[in-house]
């Protein structure tokens, strides 16, 4: 007989309990218990009613099941919640689905992709099967954060097993700040390959009050070992930095002035979005592209603060660094800040207008000398055409890359001199042996990485002598904001700071230094960059822009920046974008452009067939600024879908980039892939790629958005015969991409 059963009493539930589930992963599983999140019942249901439901190892006839998704009630009314053993669960989930023992189930695991959860209604004597990939990751998910908030059962509602994470959740995760609370965080550097773990920072000439405050928290916090050193006047001398690879550390940015609770002042750090992996600090130019995706999200303050700190890396960096850690002094990344400034400025408080206004005259005074002090300066500037280069400073051989990422080129050199790669390595970076060959080859790779496309065969040994298109559309939109926020919002005069003194610029040298800037001088410059960008960049018979074989799709900025005549950008998008879309939106180069590939000349990350939130952005944005919606809607609607379909497919997945060819995140390029490397739950996406997402939707049209929902191929919602199918997805008729394939072969 039987062995007897006491059954747990009965649970009365709140009927709009379910409005709440949407709620983040905080609010659901922790803080107060409320009806509004997933409750404990340990005392109240025995742990039998808790666990999964499966079929013995020894009966695995899953696949003969009928195809009834539920073994509860078959009418429900109500939205499902399910009595959950959260470390039970986990662990059955894991054990059956994740079948490559990644920590993560995708379609590529061999799992059933069924699993039985207990009903809360039954008090968990009756189940309803979770299917499917995305369904079993999001629930995986959702036990992780369960974890996370030491929750050990919880009742947990079945719409949780299909909501996707929002944005803010990724962002929450990226955030960083640099002072006493978040310094153990930001000093981690995945990077640094010396050996030495010691936490550092370096805190600029001229801020003892920084200086002393981080003094402070070494002395109060000693398990951290801090190291607090104070940089040079001049902290970007390549001498110096290449002084530093031996004991890298963190640079320090903005901070506000706070009370600190006991009557007196203190210092607390500005917080900014890092993009995430293995980059952990603030960058340049993948902070423009973050907040443009913060910006649609509401998170305004956020991005203003990342350009406090892009000021305060000019003022005291002389630049916008590549990165703020000491390998990056000597180097920048492509200009974004006049129009990360202008866009954020358009959408601040505008009941705040003299403190706006303050704001955005510091960060364009900070454009400026910029501009004049590194883009339009030796050994950027090239006198003879009047453009800029990406050609920074600096000695040796990088140290923030792989350890081997060098070697095919140095072994060469090592052999010659009868040393191993390692000691050969050692004796050049000190100047000991001398290569000039050597040197510059490592100007390029330098240079290369100033651009942000490190790597690529379209830079590869020449990127220093490279006047791009994508350098020039840039500082054309400096020159243009600059002009037009100084007419605009400066009543056409703006004062500089006293010990800033303009450099003469080549179409007027007689250009006036005074401190007093005004827009006619600066649209001036903007005049003669395009005249020069047409002189030298325009190829007609291409219709791209540059004279090296390479077809680059960032031809395409010169849309973005406004650059283009209309007859030009008509060409562009007649003649060229065809060269660079694929499946998955725009890939960086042509496949003829880029050459054979063979194992003595692997793959790069910035080449075909590899895609990039940066190019796809840009692209959108100078496509609609010219009229060509139509063409920007298609070329995001194919992005989206290859991130909707990865997302689905691989457990969350928001990676860096993508091969648009094979629709794939997996790549093995160079790095690889980053932000694919996480157990159970995505906890950051990555940057630039989470912002893509964002400002993508931003250009679709409502019954775009819901086939992206439903992971509708471009191929079939793009198609000329499918204008009924896309009337059904506006109308909510269709709901998943089984039925909108299915509608498509009907048509």
């Amino acid at each position: 007989m039987a062995p007897a059963v006491n059954h747990p009493p009965s649970v009365t539930f709140h009927d709009d309990r379910a409005t709440h589930a949407h709620v983040d992963a905080a609010a659901y599983y922790g803080g107060v218990e409320t009806h509004s999140r997933a409750r404990t019942y340990s005392h109240v249901f025995p742990s039998v009613w808790l666990q999964p439901r499966r079929t013995p190892a020894f009966q695995e006839d899953w696949h003969m099941r009928a195809r009834r998704l539920s073994h509860d009630e078959k009418h429900v009314t109500s939205p499902r919640r399910f009595l959950i053993d959260v470390e039970e669960t986990i662990r059955v989930v894991l054990e059956q689905e994740d079948t490559d023992g990644d920590f993560q189930i995708s379609v590529t695991d061999a799992g059933p992709k069924m699993m039985a959860l207990g009903t809360a209604t039954s008090n968990g004597f009756k189940t309803f099967d979770i299917r499917g990939t995305y369904m079993l990751s999001n629930l995986l998910q959702e036990l992780a954060l369960a974890r996370d908030h030491n929750r050990k059962r919880i009742i947990l509602d079945e719409s949780r097993s299909l909501r996707t994470p929002s944005t803010n959740s990724f962002w929450n995760s990226l955030t960083r700040r640099i002072d006493g609370d978040g310094l153990e965080i930001i000093t981690a550097d995945p990077k640094n390959r010396t050996g030495k773990i010691q936490p550092r920072i370096y805190v600029p000439h001229g801020e003892p009050a920084m200086a002393e405050y981080y003094r402070k928290v070494a002395k109060e916090k000693p398990h951290m070992n801090l190291d607090v050193v104070v940089l040079p006047p001049k902290p970007d001398d390549p001498e110096f930095v290449k002084s530093l690879n031996g004991k890298p550390g963190l640079l320090a940015l903005a901070m506000n002035e706070v009370d600190d609770g006991k009557g007196g002042k203190t210092l607390k750090g500005i917080p900014f979005i890092v993009p995430g992996a293995r980059f952990n600090e603030l960058y340049n130019w993948d902070s423009y592209f973050i907040s443009l995706g913060l910006l649609v999200d509401g998170q305004v303050q956020m991005a203003k603060g990342m350009v406090d700190h892009f000021v305060f890396e000019i003022t005291h960096y002389n630049k916008i660094l590549n990165g703020s850690r000491s390998y990056y002094l000597c180097r920048s990344q492509p200009p974004f800040l006049t129009d990360m400034a202008l866009q954020i400025y358009n959408q601040l408080d505008r009941s705040e207008h003299e403190a706006n206004k303050a704001w955005l005259r510091r960060a364009i005074q900070a454009a400026i000398k910029e501009y004049h002090t590194v883009w339009v300066a030796e050994p950027r500037m090239d006198p003879k055409t009047g453009l800029s280069r990406f050609r920074c400073e600096g000695l040796g051989i990088p140290p923030e890359t792989e350890a081997t990422h060098f070697t095919h080129i140095l072994e060469p050199y090592a052999e010659k001199h009868g040393l191993s790669v390692l000691e050969f390595s050692e004796k050049y970076n000190d100047g000991i042996l001398k290569e000039p060959e050597l040197d510059e080859y490592f100007l390029h790779d330098r240079a290369v990485r100033e651009s942000g496309h490190d790597t690529t065969y379209r830079f590869e040994k020449r990127c220093a002598n490279l006047a791009t298109i994508d350098l020039q559309a840039l500082l054309y939109k400096y020159e243009v904001d600059i002009g037009t926020a100084i007419r605009e919002v400066f009543d056409d005069q703006l004062e500089l700071e006293e010990d800033f003194v303009l450099q003469p610029f080549p179409p007027t040298p007689e250009t006036s230094k005074s401190r007093v800037q005004t827009s006619e001088e600066w649209f001036e410059r903007a005049d003669y960059r395009r005249q020069q960008i047409d002189k030298y960049l325009w190829n007609e018979s291409k219709s791209l822009r540059g004279q090296i074989l390479y077809e680059s799709v960032t031809a395409l900025w010169a849309m973005w920046a406004g650059c283009a005549s209309e007859e030009q950008a008509y060409k562009l998008v007649t003649r060229s974008i065809k060269k660079f879309e694929v499946l998955g939106g725009l890939v960086s180069g042509t496949e003829e452009s880029r050459g054979k590939i063979s194992l003595d000349r692997p793959n790069r990350q910035w080449d075909y067939p590899y895609a990039w939130p940066p190019h796809q952005i840009m692209a959108w944005v100078g496509l609609e600024r010219y009229g060509y919606l139509d063409d920007a809607q298609r070329l995001a609607y194919r992005f989206l879908y290859m991130m909707t379909t990865a997302f689905v497919d691989f457990n969350g997945v928001v990676p860096e980039k993508f091969d648009a060819v094979k629709l794939s995140h997996l790549v093995d390029a160079e790095y690889g892939n980053q932000g694919i490397d996480f157990k159970m739950v995505p906890r950051e996406g990555f940057g630039w790629m989470n912002a893509a997402y964002q400002v993508g939707l931003s250009f679709l049209t409502t019954h775009m958005r819901r086939a992206v929902a439903t992971c509708t191929s471009p191929e079939v919602f793009f198609s000329a015969s499918t204008s009924g199918l896309k009337d059904s997805v506006e109308n909510g008729v269709i709901t998943d991409p089984l039925s909108l394939a299915m509608e498509a072969l009907n048509l």
